[in-house]
C-alpha cells in the first residue's frame, strides 16, 4: 500500500532534455497539464503527493524515478548514468531523508531508478546503457541489509528495464516479448504485450489500481482480464522525452 509520492514539475526547458527517440517537438503547456492530471490521479488513489519546484540547471529533473529508489526501509541516491544528470540525486535528498535512511550509490556504479523494478520484497535490477554491474552490486548490497532480495536482469531493448516489464500484481508480469523467456521471471503468470504496443509495458500498480498509457486497446484488453480498475493517462510529451508513468513520481 502507498501512502506517498514525490514529483517535480518540468521545466519549461524540459524539451531540450535527453531522447532517443524522433515523436515531434515537446509541448511544454501540454506536459503541464498531463503532469497535472497525472498527479490529481495519484491523489485519488489515496497518495499524499508532494509537489517539488522544477530544477532549471536539470532539464530531466522532472523524471524523478532515476535518481533515487525508495523501498519501505531505505532509500538509495542513485548515480545516474547519463552524466548529464547527476546531481538531481542531491536535490532530493532533503526531502528523502526526512522519510528514510539514505544510502549513496558511489563511483564508479552508475545506476538509474528505471531499472529498478520491486515485486513484494524482491529486486530486479537491469543492466542497461544507465545500469552497470558496479552500480547494481552496491544496491543489491543495500538492499540485503534492509532484508530484501535482489537480482539483475540484461536490458536488450529499450532505455531502462522498466520500458520493458512492470509487475501488475496477482504473481502477474505485464512483458515486451523480448523479455517474456527471462529465467528469473519464469515463476510469474505473463501478459505478453502486442510487438506495436511496448510502450504500454510502464503500467503502473497503485494499491489496487492499473495505470496505464493511453492508446494501447490490446494491452488494455489484457490488463482488463485481471479484474482490476483501469484509468489511461495520456503521456505523449513524457513519450517524447523517452518517459512514461513510471518516471514521473517515487511512490512510496
Amino acid at each position: 500500500m502507498f501512502t506517498h509520492a514525490l514529483t517535480r514539475l518540468p521545466g519549461e526547458n524540459f524539451a531540450e532534455g535527453l531522447t532517443t527517440v524522433n515523436l515531434g517537438q515537446p509541448d511544454y503547456t501540454l506536459i503541464q497539464q498531463q503532469h497535472r492530471n497525472y498527479r490529481q490521479v495519484l491523489l485519488s488513489l489515496g497518495l499524499d503527493v508532494l509537489v517539488l519546484p522544477a530544477e532549471p540547471s536539470y532539464t530531466d529533473a522532472y523524471f524523478v524515478e532515476d535518481p533515487a529508489i525508495l523501498t519501505p526501509k531505505i532509500a538509495v541516491l542513485t548515480r545516474p548514468g547519463a552524466p548529464s544528470r547527476r546531481g538531481e540525486e542531491l536535490s532530493l535528498q532533503p526531502f528523502i531523508a526526512y522519510y528514510r535512511p539514505v544510502f549513496h550509490i558511489q563511483p564508479p556504479g552508475t545506476l538509474d531508478g528505471g531499472d529498478v523494478l520491486q515485486v513484494e520484497n524482491h529486486f530486479f535490477i537491469g543492466l542497461s546503457e544507465r545500469t552497470n554491474h558496479d552500480g547494481a552490486a552496491q544496491l543489491a548490497s543495500f538492499l540485503v541489509g534492509a532484508g530484501h532480495t535482489s537480482e539483475t536482469v540484461p536490458v536488450a531493448a529499450g532505455l531502462h528495464l522498466k520500458s520493458s516489464v512492470s509487475y501488475v500484481g496477482d504473481n502477474t508480469l505485464l512483458l515486451a516479448p523480448d523479455m517474456a523467456e527471462y529465467p528469473g521471471f519464469a515463476s510469474f503468470k505473463h501478459l505478453i504485450l502486442d510487438k506495436d504496443e511496448q510502450y504500454a509495458a510502464n503500467t503502473l500498480f497503485i494499491n489496487g489500481c492499473l495505470i496505464m498509457p493511453m492508446g494501447f486497446p490490446q494491452t488494455h484488453i489484457r490488463l482488463s482480464t485481471l479484474g482490476r480498475k483501469i484509468i489511461e493517462l495520456d503521456v505523449s510529451e513524457a513519450r517524447k522525452m523517452d518517459g512514461g508513468l513510471s518516471c514521473m513520481s517515487l511512490r512510496f
